[in-house]
């Protein structure tokens, strides 16, 4: 009796098969063709890009050919603004400067400040924290001093301003904003509101007028004075 023949069904998929197409996976979204819309809208993205990209490249190049030339018109530009400052009038800056002179009696004055400014050939010095010193014809003398100030070496004019400070030897102060001094002369000038304080007690006016180097002060505008000692 022959042996049995084995049959091995053909339309039976392997398990290899099997196992690749379990490995397949469906397709996430079905694929849609593009609307008319969605055509017009690539279609100009694509004319656009196809002139400014082209504008584009040409800038590119051209900063690129440019840029030496650019960086050395910067550099000229620094050096010429060096040379500015250095070719402008020098002007002139002395600390702690001191002016002497006389008035036209032959008594003598000194203006001192902490810096003292003149630029070019100008005869006005602007001066920092000035100071000015006149000495009377009996032996006492007036001390003036501010924040700023403006002499004029050739008239002998002094223009004081930021708290004006006047000091008498016989212990009267003025405090004021701005003073106009004639050292040649003598005298003080200020329309600015004053502030007086001395041995007979305290004053206020509208401005003052100060004569003879301090022996004759005249107070202008409205004064209000508060004496002491009876007087």
């Amino acid at each position: 009796m022959p042996p049995p023949i084995a049959v091995r069904p053909t339309d039976t998929p392997s398990a290899a098969a099997r196992a690749a197409a379990r490995r397949v996976l469906a397709p996430s979204r079905a694929r849609r063709a593009p609307s008319a819309g969605q055509l017009a809208r690539r279609r100009i993205l694509v004319s656009i890009a196809k002139r400014v990209l082209p504008l584009a490249a040409v800038g590119l190049l051209a900063a690129v050919a440019l840029w030496p030339e650019l960086d050395q018109a910067a550099d000229n530009a620094r050096v010429s603004f060096r040379r500015v400052l250095q070719a402008a009038p020098d002007a002139l800056r002395i600390v702690d400067p001191r002016y002497q002179g006389v008035d036209d009696q032959d008594r003598p004055y000194t203006v001192t400040a902490s810096v003292a400014t003149q630029g070019g050939t100008e005869n006005v010095v602007a001066l920092d924290a000035p100071r000015a010193d006149l000495l009377m014809g009996d032996g006492a003398w007036v001390y003036l001093e501010s924040r700023e100030g403006r002499f004029d070496r050739p008239t002998n004019k002094l223009d004081l301003a930021g708290r004006v400070t006047v000091h008498h030897d016989d212990g009267t102060q003025f405090v004021t904003d701005r003073a106009a001094v004639d050292l040649k002369g003598g005298s003080a000038t200020g329309d600015d509101p004053v502030a007086v304080q001395g041995p007979f007690g305290t004053l206020t006016a509208e401005g003052f007028r100060l004569y003879e180097r301090g022996q004759v002060v005249l107070f202008t505008g409205r004064a209000r004075a508060v004496l002491e000692g009876g007087q």
